[in-house]
């Protein structure tokens, strides 16, 4: 006998859970509805179609467990998207999931290779963002991102596998209760050879620039450095420590002491002709090599992610010790 379709009117509130106490309403209703574009989520909340205990509510309101929510049908029903698998090199799960290199109950972190976008934008189809279901250990709860890297940086990523998860580490960020280390190869050797580098930044287009005189616009941005080893005068192996999380904050900084990553095509970082091109590795030489930040639920996390191929390539021909290199900001 055919069976009645479900009556959907009657599927709409949803109770919040212990762990998302103290979520922000719109980063909820992404996680659980990812389909969902924020123009959408937006509208059904100028409407009043989503309701926090009967009430209408705005997008910044922060949750508490026992909280109530109202959703709207074309919301809980909507038809998902097609999963993706990220970049081609992401094309299957097995490929995605052998760039783990620790995982547990509560997260994943990923040595992400340069050129994988973490997430999509203009011109972009595909994007790591697509592909985290295949990390889902249930089949049914999909990873969240909780920080970003730029496409063209490698290194340590740090996903979450739970709503609690997720809350917990984007608190921590959000407080820089972390150390985030990042291993740069300089055209050039910056002098000094440490310290810090307080400098605001401003977009300019598709680009960030320190802005040298007040500007209301520009954004405080402040980067500790240390220069580990250096070949002559013609380039160095530099450790940096981003105290604020501007968009290519190392990569302006160090452009801005006239010693621009390797790579860089954005901010001058050309190779001198008198480097032989076929011994370096390719593309930008920026590496997010250590995160260090509290596990969500007790102790610390300090994970190191490997040099890829490339930059093994560049190390070898300047004679770098990558193994020598960790001590940096063991202050």
């Amino acid at each position: 006998m055919d069976q009645a379709p479900p009556d959907k009117s009657s599927e709409k509130i949803r109770v919040i859970a212990a762990d998302d106490g103290g979520v922000r309403l719109d980063r909820w209703l992404r996680r659980h509805f990812p389909d969902t574009t924020q123009g959408q989520l937006q509208k059904l909340l100028r409407t009043g179609q989503i309701r926090l205990d009967g009430k209408r509510v705005d997008a910044n309101a922060r949750l508490e467990a026992g909280q109530t929510l109202r959703l709207p049908p074309q919301l809980l029903f909507a038809t998902p998207k097609p999963a993706g698998f990220g970049a081609q090199a992401m094309r299957h799960a097995d490929n995605l999931k052998q760039l783990v290199i620790f995982e547990d109950a509560d997260v994943i972190v990923l040595n992400k290779p340069a050129g994988l976008a973490v997430q999509g934008g203009t011109g972009l189809k595909e994007n790591l963002d697509d592909s985290l279901m295949a990390l889902s250990r249930d089949g049914q709860t999909r990873p969240k991102l909780v920080h970003r890297l730029d496409r063209d940086t490698s290194g340590v990523l740090l996903i979450a596998r739970t709503d609690f998860a997720a809350t917990r580490l984007a608190a921590a960020f959000r407080s820089r209760d972390t150390r985030k280390i990042y291993w740069a190869v300089t055209v050039g050797v910056p002098k000094p050879q440490h310290g810090e580098i307080d400098a605001p930044l401003i977009k300019v287009g598709e680009t960030m620039r320190v802005a040298e005189a007040k500007n209301d616009e520009a954004k405080r941005a402040l980067t500790r450095y240390e220069v580990l080893e250096h070949a002559r005068k013609e380039a160095a192996l530099v450790a940096l420590q981003p105290v604020t999380g501007r968009t290519h904050q190392l990569r302006v900084h160090l452009a801005h002491l006239a010693t621009p990553i390797l790579g860089d095509r954005l901010y001058g970082g050309a190779a001198p002709e008198s480097w032989p091109a076929a011994e370096l590795g390719s593309g930008l030489h920026l590496h997010a090599r250590r995160l260090i930040i509290p596990h969500p639920r007790k102790g610390m996390l300090d994970i190191a992610a490997p040099l890829p191929p490339p930059l093994q390539q560049t190390f070898r021909w300047f004679g770098f010790d990558a193994s020598a290199a960790d001590a940096a900001f063991s202050d």
